[in-house]
């Protein structure tokens, strides 16, 4: 478990800027939220090793691609330990396939 440090209002810019545009330059995040672009890069670098920033993505438009397919299925656990959650997160990234997976509570309709 990393230890994250605090953080402040310009990490949350910092943090807002990246979700919204995740291939901005140093450049461009350095103007975007106040600062030289040294004291930006290390921001950056300090909030990816304390683990506030997990990777960087692509949002793919899947229907570009042809047809898709959007299944929901309903999982039980037999046990709902912490160890439990974990072993089948772990099953799960045996399988490409799946790009979500939620917890819920409660009762079907």
């Amino acid at each position: 478990m990393q230890v994250r440090g605090k953080i402040d209002r310009i990490d949350v810019k910092f943090l807002s800027v990246l979700q919204r545009e995740g291939r901005i330059t140093n450049a461009a995040l350095a103007d975007a939220v106040g600062l030289s672009q040294s004291p930006c890069l290390q921001r950056l670098k300090r909030l990816e090793a304390a683990g506030y920033i997990s990777g960087y993505g692509t949002e793919i438009d899947l229907a570009k691609l042809g047809d898709t397919l959007t299944v929901f299925t309903e999982m039980s656990l037999k046990d709902h330990r912490s160890e439990d959650f974990k072993v089948f997160e772990a099953g799960l990234d045996a399988f490409p396939e799946i790009v979500e997976c939620h917890l819920v509570r409660g009762g079907y309709e």
